[in-house]
């Protein structure tokens, strides 16, 4: 149909917790595209177990992820929030996907070859065929496009290779994505090591949602800047990485220009630039922490929501699943 709303699907894994990365280049942006797009968000819990996890953990972690997109504005009736291992057919594709997935394609992947050597006694089968699962992921639900970072589209790529295979030998099973690079999604570096994505593996230099707002100022205070004796606030990247950092999470949380930013801290330092940073997040995400906290209290809502939530995307995988069933010749239930 004309009017029919295009699908977009995306997921993170509930491996730690969400970061100012992660809103700032991604989770900030959704609550817009789904007034664009038919939205599926899932929380990846599947792929977390690549890497051994406390299941205790796992599952507060996975709550707590659910109520944060809703805090973020993501609103339950308007987009299909839900958890991965509540929706079987993203194991069951998995496993068909990787009969059509080749081995030097898998081993060719930067994210094996990177969890490899951070994990290296626990190098699983898993982890390497985790794009297999992740094209599942994907295809189920027959999406126009796939949000993911610049660093991600490797990612979407052999996803498409995969589908496109799969089409090529059974006819138009598969709708194969694009990738969505929103062009205001900001990357959002360490805050103490400025030349890395910001990241929970590093969580000294990473600010996370629901961390305490003086935690956050903490960090902040104590952010790399550079050790020029310049000591001035402007954007240069090359020379100056910490200080351009300082500066794009200003620019996105307050929404001024580089130029403003320039000029606010002119003739004032880096002392008064990284508290104003500091006060500047910990305001943006004061109300994302209230919310989610009262969220979090009322987890016959968050029940219901993912609940609801897995029952829509089970209809939609349902529907692809069977379409790949009849192709590959397996009998109809």
């Amino acid at each position: 149909m004309e009017n029919e709303k295009k699908v977009l699907l995306s997921g993170i894994q509930p491996s730690g917790e969400l970061h100012l990365g992660n809103y700032l280049g991604a989770i900030k942006n959704w609550a817009e595209l789904s007034d664009q797009f038919d939205c599926y968000w899932f929380m990846a819990d599947l792929h977390t177990i690549t890497v051994r996890q406390d299941p205790a953990a796992l599952r507060k972690r996975t709550l707590a992820q659910i109520a944060t997109y809703i805090a973020c504005g993501l609103d339950p009736e308007k987009n299909t929030i839900f958890v991965q291992s509540h929706v079987s057919a993203h194991a069951e594709l998995g496993w068909v996907l990787d009969c059509y997935t080749m081995f030097g394609e898998l081993s060719r992947m930067t994210q094996f070859k990177d969890k490899s050597a951070r994990n290296a006694d626990n190098i699983n089968a898993g982890l390497f065929t985790y794009p297999c699962l992740m094209a599942a992921d994907i295809l189920l639900y027959q999406p126009d496009f796939v949000p993911v970072g610049e660093d991600q589209k490797q990612h979407v790529e052999i996803c498409r290779d995969i589908a496109n295979r799969f089409n090529h030998l059974y006819g138009e099973v598969f709708k194969v994505p694009e990738p969505y690079i929103p062009k205001t999604g900001a990357r959002v570096m360490s805050l103490n090591a400025p030349e890395s994505k910001m990241s929970k593996s590093m969580p000294d230099g990473c600010v996370f949602l629901l961390e305490k707002p003086e935690d956050i100022m903490r960090k902040f205070k104590r952010a790399v800047t550079d050790s020029d004796t310049e000591r001035c606030v402007r954007l240069d990247r090359e020379n100056k990485p910490g200080v351009a950092n300082l500066m794009g999470i200003y620019s996105a949380v307050t929404g001024k220009s580089f130029e403003a930013i320039e000029a606010e801290f002119e003739g004032k330092g880096y002392g008064v630039l990284k508290p104003a940073v500091g006060e500047a997040v910990v305001e943006t995400l004061r109300p994302i922490r209230e919310e989610t906290e009262r969220l979090l209290a009322d987890k016959a809502y968050l029940e219901s929501v993912y609940r609801a939530g897995a029952e829509r995307a089970s209809r939609a995988a349902e529907k692809t699943l069977r379409k790949v069933y009849k192709k590959v010749g397996f009998l109809p239930r």
